[in-house]
């Protein structure tokens, strides 16, 4: 659900180039908000999610009854494909939400309203900042702002740390891998695995960001020719062939169910342990990744929200992204989302304790990564690029390059798409 999906990206906006680079130009804007209107929003998710964002769309058509927003769910394997039809068509919806660097890119190919002209810019004193940096494109417009977070926990099993003689969830990379080995001393056969990010540039992105490395300069050069990359990568690549974490994804749920002691998952994992998994109740807890030389730095995830540029209905449309940070819109979202036991947690770090939708134990572990969280580099060529760097951090993981190697071959992926 909220694994950020990048295969497809290079065909679509081949095409978003040619069909939309002058589109923002040609359209009609209207000129009343007010004005009788049927609005669509594409939602990439679930129809769950859909489900939560048409109560803030129906709240809004009660506000403006002129005005209705009709969401249809788009899903993460075919979104891409979806929006390649309205692009090369020039219809389509007039709202779309997707990946957190999707809309920079087909905003800067026409295909996206720049939201300054609509005065959303001002909607960054609400955002988290570094989700807000990541969302907008590096020459400052805003094709797109964050409509929701996702970030990473630690989830454990409080039977089997207090069986090998552990109080406490590992706080540091040191405590992490001394925890493993007193898991293992004690018997426990699976001490720690990954799940959101295995194998992935997710995974990788926490230990080098944690080590005070980047992916890109702030000038969007690629620069993982740091020691803080390499001594990222070394840490997590020993994680696997050291200390014995599984190649194989397992759901975190799952993993701690079939005993695992430790296991990183992303925050929706939280909301289904105890009626999924009735055996764990009382038997498991979460925490914030353990912090490496650098700091605590978590991978923030979520989705864009924007408007696209042969929408009729831009005005509007604009008016109804930056409803969706208000506080009512946020009550309604988070209140179906409860009633469904479905995971959200807004766009405002404010409100992620008092307004997720989830226990506010949960959320507060959630505000801990929120507050030092990064998102995913916003940088041009990123998401035709990041597939093929996990490959390479893969090849490394998996003893068919070493690290430096692996690293430079990543490099050179995101220096040849950055155009």
């Amino acid at each position: 659900m909220r694994r950020t999906l990048a295969a497809g990206g290079t065909i679509l906006l081949a095409v978003l180039s040619a069909a939309c680079a002058t589109s923002g130009q040609t359209q009609t804007r209207q000129a009343d908000k007010n004005a009788p209107a049927t609005l669509s929003f594409w939602s990439t998710g679930g129809d769950d999610e859909t489900a939560i964002f048409q109560k803030a769309a129906d709240l809004y058509h009660q506000r403006h009854p002129t005005v209705t927003i009709k969401v249809q769910t788009l899903s993460w394997d075919d979104a891409y494909a979806k929006l390649l039809a309205a692009a090369t068509s020039r219809s389509g919806p007039d709202v779309i939400s997707g990946g957190m660097t999707w809309t920079i890119q087909f905003g800067a190919r026409g295909a996206m309203v720049d939201l300054r002209k609509h005065g959303l810019d001002s909607l960054k004193a609400q955002a988290q900042p570094a989700q807000w940096e990541s969302a907008i494109s590096p020459d400052g417009s805003v094709y797109g702002v964050p409509l929701d977070m996702s970030t990473l926990a630690l989830y454990y099993r409080t039977d089997l740390l207090a069986k090998a003689g552990i109080d406490a969830p590992p706080k540091t990379w040191e405590e992490l891998t001394a925890h493993i080995a007193k898991l293992k001393a004690a018997g426990i056969k699976k001490p720690y695995s990954q799940d959101w990010g295995n194998l992935d540039w997710i995974g990788y992105f926490n230990y080098l960001y944690q080590a005070g490395g980047t992916f890109y300069t702030p000038d969007c050069k690629p620069s993982l020719d740091t020691p803080q990359a390499e001594q990222a990568l070394t840490y997590w690549v020993d994680l696997y062939r050291k200390h014995g974490a599984p190649t194989a994804s397992v759901e975190a749920s799952d993993a701690l169910d079939t005993g695992t002691a430790m296991v990183v998952g992303g925050n929706w994992i939280a909301k289904g342990i105890d009626a999924n998994k009735p055996k764990l109740k009382g038997k498991w807890a979460m925490a914030p990744l353990p912090a490496g030389p650098a700091g605590p730095t978590t991978f923030i995830g979520g989705r864009a929200i924007g408007v696209t540029s042969f929408s009729k209905h831009a005005q509007t449309g604009a008016d109804f992204v930056k409803f969706m940070y208000g506080d009512e819109a946020i009550a309604a979202i988070v209140d179906e989302a409860r009633k469904r036991n479905l995971p959200y947690i807004p766009p405002r770090p404010d409100k992620v304790v008092g307004s997720s939708s989830f226990e506010a134990d949960q959320a507060q572990v959630f505000e801990s990564s929120i507050k030092t969280g990064k998102a995913a580099p916003g940088c041009p060529g990123w998401d035709e690029s990041a597939p093929d760097v996990s490959k390479q951090l893969q090849s490394a993981i998996l003893g068919k390059a070493d690290v430096k190697t692996a690293l430079t071959e990543a490099a050179k992926v995101m220096q040849r798409n950055a155009g």
